[in-house]
């Protein structure tokens, strides 16, 4: 498969995840991160879910996504947050 061929039809709905400490703001900080990528995101989008110990947060963001570049993008953005330990 060359870089131009994609699985993915766009646009399509995708989930975005972040996992990182848990903090009052780690939700905020991973929606402003998607927010400068996606023109819209709607209301019960993003959703969070605690460990079990509850020291680490998941926080689940869908988005319609628009193309790769764009969720390249959104990727790149989570990744460089140092609150940010994982973004799948």
């Amino acid at each position: 498969m060359s870089e131009t061929e994609s699985l993915l039809e766009f646009p399509c709905q995708f989930a975005i995840k972040a996992m990182g400490k848990t903090s009052a703001d780690f939700d905020a900080i991973v929606v402003e991160i998607v927010r400068r990528h996606v023109g819209d995101i709607r209301e019960g989008a993003v959703s969070s879910r605690p460990s079990k110990a509850g020291t680490y947060t998941s926080v689940t963001v869908m988005i319609e996504a628009t193309s790769r570049e764009q969720l390249d993008a959104i990727y790149q953005g989570l990744t460089d947050h140092p609150d940010v330990l994982v973004a799948l």
